[in-house]
């Protein structure tokens, strides 16, 4: 699948979600009458990175109202370590009771790629639930960048092959194939420059040591309305509503670009269907409220949801968008 349908399955979930939630979410999602009650007894929510993040704050939003609705505590535990690795092994050798459950996302999308071996494969040794939310991210530079806007970006870049860089999170991370990927469409030479996380690369691009960096909205958004950093474009097909004025890179200069980060609800493998649908049907309604959907759209998330098939699909095409972006790139940790 292209990365456009990819960006476009999730579009298309959000609209499902705010025109048939009430109808099509109870019918394809209802758990059968004869399943036992489920939960009764308290949920652990493993979150592959630490407190404060996007993740964290992701997962604790939705852990808080699943403990509200089912008068039983969705506890986060948060745990960090190996790029998302750690956690997710962790999950896949869960018990398959539904109640452990795993906040996946793009981190444990593109590990398969990186990593040779892996002691844990996501279409294996998970069972998608739920497509909460993808995030895209802000192409955005330093000030005394010349560029002010992504053809000129490119322009510069291709008149001076290596001469600008680009920060990211780590390599393999999500920052850091944004980055490849776009050096892959735009046909430009930019070296990467790794740091150990976001907030020591913002850090730099902020003093001007790196030029460039693909950032989540909500950090970048205060320096881009101070003036301490320039955005130029939107790695999603639609433009944010934080910064509508922001176009699309796609539209921008480089077609069909798209890249971001994902947010989703899995189970270890094996999980009882009964459990998998109450479950999804359950964060549907969440993903369905007002409140909810606003709170996420303030984290610069775009709320998604659908079957536990279609985050099935999306899973898939996610890491096979990956692998491509790692291939041509020519990355390996190990």
């Amino acid at each position: 699948m292209t990365q456009k349908r990819l960006a476009l399955l999730a579009v298309s979930c959000a609209v499902a979600i705010a025109s048939t939630v009430h109808v099509a979410g109870a019918a394809q999602s209802a758990p059968p009458a004869s399943a036992e009650r489920y939960p009764t007894r308290p949920i652990r929510f493993i979150v592959p990175f630490a407190p404060g993040g996007g993740n964290d704050r992701v997962a604790r939003l939705i852990a808080g109202r699943l403990s509200e609705a089912w008068g039983e505590q969705v506890v986060v535990d948060n745990r960090p370590g190996g790029g998302g690795n750690i956690a997710a092994e962790l999950v896949a050798n869960a018990s398959p009771d539904g109640y452990t459950i795993f906040l996946f996302n793009s981190a444990n999308a593109i590990a398969p790629s990186l990593h040779k071996t892996l002691p844990w494969q996501p279409l294996r040794d998970f069972q998608p639930v739920i497509l909460v939310a993808t995030s895209p991210f802000a192409l955005v530079v330093h000030p005394a960048t010349p560029a002010k806007s992504v053809k000129e970006l490119i322009a510069l870049a291709k008149a001076k092959p290596g001469a600008y860089n680009y920060a990211s999170g780590g390599t393999g991370s999500s920052t850091h194939l944004a980055g490849e990927h776009f050096k892959q469409l735009a046909g430009i030479d930019i070296v990467h420059v790794p740091y150990k996380g976001a907030a020591p690369a913002f850090v730099d691009l902020l003093a001007g040591r790196v030029t460039m960096y693909f950032s989540s909205i909500p950090p970048a958004l205060p320096h881009i309305k101070a003036g301490r950093v320039r955005a130029l474009g939107i790695s999603s097909e639609r433009r944010s509503p934080l910064m509508p004025d922001l176009p699309a890179i796609s539209e921008a200069g480089v077609p069909g670009y798209t890249s971001g980060a994902s947010y989703g609800i899995v189970t270890p493998a094996r999980t009882p269907q009964s459990i998998v649908h109450t479950l999804n049907s359950e964060v549907m309604k969440i993903l369905s409220d007002g409140n909810t959907r606003s709170i996420l759209a303030n984290e610069g998330a775009d709320v998604a949801g659908g079957s536990p098939e279609d985050y099935a699909r999306f899973m898939k095409d996610e890491i096979a968008m990956w692998a491509r972006i790692v291939k041509a790139a020519h990355v390996q940790i190990d």
